[in-house]
């Protein structure tokens, strides 16, 4: 594994902001982590890239562990914080030139390298402009080239979309998307369309655990129930009541639109009760006009596992 980590724990006093967490993370691998304000993602991030010392716990990164062997470990890193720390004064091209030199990358490769990373980030047009005249958006980008100046393993970042407007965060997805066809990507974010959109595997942390691994796609269909969405015409209460009998419905949630009866149906894990459905309204006589399953997206994944089921949402009516 590129980076692994074995009971990582942060205490802050009292605090126990990260509790004896577990992962690891293989070369060539997107991986999302994921958590509400306050669940730890941003103290592990830390962790990980030897900017905070653990309390307990081992993290290494590409063999090297990271206290014993901080400056091995760094050279296989590359981190953008959350508050991008850049220096507004400097112009775009002389700032990577500036972090190139202390990453001690050759004076030999170190302009072909600055030119290679603005040309990935699309930096060309304000290589020669003020940091500090940049959008919010360039300013991201430039922190992403300083990170991968020194062609690191693993590219970490912490909320890299965070403040952008929706353009920006287009083009910063796109772009990490890009990355990870070249650098194993670990992406801090409490944002869950951004983890579906670039992430291969996500990993949910709540209370300073993590509380998932794996696809979205896997999660959705691992640990929650699949919704059945049906319209029928005919008697409301006698459809509701064969519905909620049919085995492998948990729940149904009935509204009517334009004479049209739509029912949601809450399935157990692994069911699929079209057949059934449809088979309940050819024999009943009722006029079918939609039969569709609903997949829960990673958002109904993220909320049951942070807050849990919602309320008689475990329960049949």
């Amino acid at each position: 594994m590129l980076v692994e980590a074995k009971g990582l724990t942060r205490r802050y006093g009292d605090l126990l902001a990260v509790d004896h967490l577990e992962l690891s993370i293989g070369r060539g691998e997107v991986v999302g982590l994921l958590g509400p304000n306050g669940a730890g993602k941003t103290t592990t991030i830390r962790m990980l890239t030897g900017f905070l010392p653990a309390s307990e716990g081992t993290v290494t990164v590409a063999g090297y562990d990271v206290r014993r062997s901080p400056v091995a470990a760094r050279r296989h890193i590359g981190y953008m914080p959350e508050n991008n720390p850049l220096y507004p004064e400097m112009r775009t091209a002389e700032y990577l030139a500036f972090r190139a030199e202390l990453k001690g990358i050759a004076r030999a490769r170190r302009r072909r390298r600055i030119a290679k990373c603005i040309e990935l980030c699309n930096l060309a047009g304000v290589a020669g402009q003020i940091i500090g005249a940049l959008s919010k958006g360039y300013r991201q980008r430039v922190g992403l080239a300083d990170a991968m100046l020194a062609e690191p393993d693993a590219l970490i970042l912490d909320e890299p979309t965070i403040g952008l407007d929706p353009n920006q965060v287009r083009d910063v997805r796109r772009l990490v998307r890009d990355l990870g066809e070249r650098h194993t990507v670990l992406i801090s974010t409490h944002i869950l369309a951004e983890a579906e959109a670039i992430c291969q595997r996500v990993l949910i942390i709540d209370k300073g655990r993590i509380v998932a691994d794996d696809t979205p796609r896997a999660l959705s269909e691992r640990l929650l129930q699949g919704a059945v969405c049906v319209e029928l015409q005919g008697d409301a209460p006698r459809i509701e009541e064969t519905l909620a009998r049919l085995p492998g419905v948990q729940n149904v949630q009935g509204e009517k639109s334009n004479g049209w009866h739509r029912f949601t149906l809450a399935a157990a894990p692994g069911a699929d009760v079209r057949a059934d459905v449809f088979r309940a309204a050819a024999e009943n006589g009722w006029t079918l006009r939609e039969l569709t399953r609903r997949r829960p997206s990673l958002e109904d994944v993220f909320r049951r596992l942070t807050l849990g089921p919602e309320p008689g949402e475990e329960r049949r009516p």
